[in-house]
């Protein structure tokens, strides 16, 4: 009972954590908040005169109230009855629906642009998370995150505003017409019998929630069951187990069933507590009512009113246990949203960080330790010096360490020892901004985003000009490409750019890198998955960018870096040898073994 009672307490202080979070978001629009409040007072208060009118309306043709009995009085009643109160009762029933439709139009804006605000703050914020993050999540769950919880905010907010907000103001406004038009019992009896209702809806619905969620995983299953056994439908014929799979189906729909029965008993136990509730409260007040008519304190009108009083504010509550089920679902799926956006990035800009210098080139790795994991180190004191304008190398077997070295260039992850500077700058004491704009990245698997060819190109500088764009693809060897297709610029490259091979893939990829036009250019194994006729295309336009910019090669086939400047060998991630090609073939160690296997490798293809 304990557990229970500290799990209830967790709970309300995790749904206040997000209402608090919320409102900031809503605060942004004061003016229309307001507005939709006022507009929101002024339905309900047409809508608590509406019965006051037709109190009227019936005194005025009540011939005991009018002084007469005969049927020339009653006539003389009517006739008489002013027009004005008929034509007022038809404009209270307008004005009604007439400001509850003015508030959903202006608070429509509110919800969605708050909606989109919200959506657009989760969105940016997982742009700063660290890569690690991104590695350790699915993006589907990501994405039904976001979807869920903004979907919970759009209910929160319509719920709140136009279902338990409105209750409560017509609940006062009625209270309030009860105690100063009859006797306080009245008001006190509307009063306890609304509060009544809700905690009985909020009772009931909590403890039937269980019944819910069992009957939802016992359809789950029978339906797991009969999915998997259609599936697999030769195994089943292979094994003569039709009746077997037709009992465990049975069981599970049994099971389902006696769910699916609780379930309606309890939502049963529900609808009739609170029509309970409701009768027995208007019963009440119309006993008292009747009472005060007999004894000529209260008018045929008033018993109208009260009556019509009691039906207006129990109508709206016959939805809050739905209401009431559907804000704690929506109060959850928001906070997981709102983790999302309270996750703190690992790797963050220094408090007193500031943009690398434009000039700042060539790359430093100083006694530098890495690991993804603390009983997996990946790099161990690695050093190398790469001097602006230079073209180095970095070969060695899988696992060796190759491109975790680019990823620590880029800052998706910290070393544990050691620093790296890009010209005299510890990247640490620089913005992200500023050093991965300094940077430019062909990688191995080139990812293309489902739009145009000029879009995709374009991404590398999305201001470029249309001659940028199309010196880059010059530069990259890819308009002949581009001129034989029907579409040009315009053709669409499908999702993840699954519509072009990947040696077109390779040539969009450094067609964006040079419109970029980084200081430091890093290929990460950019030909090793590519046939020999495109990775000489892509070596070209590779080597022609290459020779004006500081490069570092991440490779496999090591007679694409022959001409590098030096070539360092990377072994369970320590540098075991450098030089150039030459050099190293000299010295007949790790690199020159790797030349010889793939050499005969090539040789067998």
């Amino acid at each position: 009972m304990h557990d229970r009672m500290y799990g209830s307490d967790r709970r309300v202080d995790a749904d206040w954590r997000v209402i608090k979070q919320l409102w900031p978001f809503l605060l942004s629009f004061k003016g229309r908040v307001l507005l939709a409040m006022a507009l929101l007072i002024g339905a309900k208060i047409a809508n608590v005169w509406v019965p006051i009118a037709l109190k009227y309306i019936i005194d005025a043709l009540d011939p005991s109230v009018q002084g007469g009995s005969d049927t020339q009085g009653q006539l003389n009643a009517l006739i008489t009855l002013p027009l004005a109160l008929l034509l007022g009762y038809g404009v209270l029933r307008f004005s009604s629906v007439f400001f509850s439709e003015l508030r959903d139009a202006v608070f429509g804006r509110v919800a969605e642009r708050t909606l989109s605000n919200v959506a657009l703050s989760v969105f940016e914020h997982l742009h700063k998370l660290d890569l690690e993050f991104h590695l350790s999540r699915r993006t589907g769950g990501l994405t039904r995150d976001i979807e869920r919880g903004t979907t919970g905010i759009s209910f929160l907010l319509r719920s709140v505003v136009f279902s338990v907000v409105p209750i409560l103001i017509e609940v006062a406004l009625v209270a309030a017409v009860l105690f100063v038009k009859f006797d306080p019992i009245f008001a006190f009896v509307t009063v306890a019998s609304v509060v009544g209702y809700v905690l009985f809806s909020v009772w009931v619905t909590e403890w039937r929630t269980e019944f819910v969620r069992t009957a939802n995983l016992k359809d789950s299953a029978a339906n797991s069951k009969a999915i998997d056994s259609l599936l697999n439908f030769e195994t089943v014929k292979y094994f003569n187990n039709e009746s077997y799979e037709a009992n465990r189906y049975a069981d599970s729909l049994a099971e389902r069933e006696n769910a699916k029965v609780k379930n309606h008993l309890s939502l049963a136990t529900l609808n009739s507590g609170q029509a309970l509730i409701i009768g027995g409260s208007i019963t009440l007040m119309m006993v008292l009512a009747a009472q005060r008519v007999v004894d000529g304190e209260m008018t045929l009108g008033d018993l109208a009113m009260v009556n019509a009083f009691m039906i207006q504010v129990f109508i709206p509550l016959n939805v809050l246990g739905f209401v009431y089920r559907e804000i704690k679902r929506c109060l959850a799926d928001v906070e997981s949203m709102f983790k999302l956006l309270n996750a703190t990035p690992r790797i963050q800009d220094a408090p007193d960080a500031e943009a690398l210098p434009e000039k700042a080139d060539g790359i430093t790795f100083d006694h530098v330790d890495f690991a993804y994991h603390e009983d997996r180190p990946i790099l161990r004191n690695v050093n190398f010096v790469v001097h602006p304008g230079e073209k180095v190398a970095i070969v060695g077997p899988s696992g060796a360490g190759k491109s975790t070295i680019a990823r620590l260039l880029f800052r998706f992850y910290e070393p544990q020892q050691g620093a790296i500077y890009i010209g005299e700058r510890n990247i640490a004491k620089v913005t992200q901004e500023s050093l991965r704009r300094a940077l430019g990245v062909v990688p191995q698997d080139t990812v293309l985003f489902n739009d145009t060819l000029l879009e995709n190109i374009r991404y590398g500088r999305p201001d470029a000009t249309q001659e940028e764009v199309e010196a880059a693809v010059e530069h990259a060897y890819l308009k002949s490409f581009i001129k034989s297709l029907p579409k040009g610029y315009d053709t669409q490259v499908g999702e993840r750019g699954l519509k072009v091979s990947g040696g077109e893939k390779q040539r969009i990829a450094i067609a964006r890198t040079i419109l970029k036009n980084p200081r430091i250019m890093i290929f990460d194994e950019a030909t090793s998955s590519l046939d020999s006729e495109s990775e000489k295309a892509i070596l070209k336009a590779l080597n022609k960018i290459a020779a004006r910019k500081t490069t570092v090669v991440i490779a496999h086939r090591l007679s694409t870096i022959v001409d590098a400047d030096r070539i360092l060998v990377l072994k369970e991630g320590k540098i075991v040898e450098q030089g150039n090609h030459a050099q190293l073939m000299e010295k007949k160690g790790d690199y020159a073994r790797l030349w010889q296997m793939q050499q005969h490798e090539e040789t067998d293809e």
